[in-house]
């Protein structure tokens, strides 16, 4: 969708300013949110791809307004009322005032220890790639209002097709919780600099992003 959230190419936010020494949490609070967030993923309560969303929906003022961890606990709340697994008057109060709903899996070390694991988003498919490395293709001007992976500063620009991924999960549509994972063929399209930024560009640089079939067609 477009919000604030996907800041490439947009001006006037300052350059990002590194922290040294910076620590894996700045306050307590923020792993109880990381360990949260890992544990309703590894039980099946919402995967990536909808986490990803959530935070893409929270108002702009408030996105930012607030911390890194913070955008993550608003999301994860959205998503626990979203799902049913709690109501916002028990957010509010700080406990249960309802029985639970039970999760897609319990926690078990052995559902744990599988979370630790990279896992994989290709998928096999018989469906062909429709293009092929050294395609010129453009990539669609498209304005979604659900969740998409292709940045808003490509769009309506040609690049070139330089790898081919194989075919993986689509994040477009496992975003809004669908159990079908629609994969699509995922390639990776340069784009010359000049052709994002303009003349002023330096025409050295070249863009990769990672794009998915349906973002793309033929220029």
């Amino acid at each position: 969708m477009d919000s604030v959230h996907d800041m490439g190419g947009m001006d006037g936010f300052g350059k990002v300013e590194k922290e040294p020494n910076e620590p894996a949490f700045h306050a307590p609070w923020e792993g109880r949110v990381l360990a949260m967030q890992r544990a309703m993923g590894y039980a099946g309560a919402w995967n990536t791809d909808m986490s990803r969303f959530a935070q893409e929906r929270l108002p702009p003022s408030v996105y930012l307004s607030i911390s890194y961890y913070k955008r993550w606990a608003l999301a994860m709340e959205m998503n626990v009322v979203e799902r049913g697994l709690a109501g916002a008057d028990e957010l509010a109060a700080g406990h249960a005032l309802r029985p639970g709903k039970p999760l897609k899996r319990k926690l078990t070390s052995e559902v744990i220890a599988n979370g630790f694991k990279r896992g994989s988003f290709a998928r096999d498919t018989n469906r062909p790639a429709l293009f092929k490395i050294g395609d010129r293709v453009r990539a669609k001007n498209i304005h979604p209002k659900t969740h998409t992976r292709l940045p808003r500063y490509v769009r309506g620009h040609v690049g070139e097709i330089v790898l081919l991924h194989g075919c993986h999960v689509f994040p477009d549509t496992v975003a809004l919780g669908m159990e079908n994972e629609d994969p699509q063929w995922l390639y990776t399209v340069r784009f010359d600099s000049r052709d994002l930024w303009g003349p002023d560009a330096d025409p050295t640089v070249r863009i990769s992003v990672d794009a998915f079939e349906p973002y793309l067609e033929r220029a």
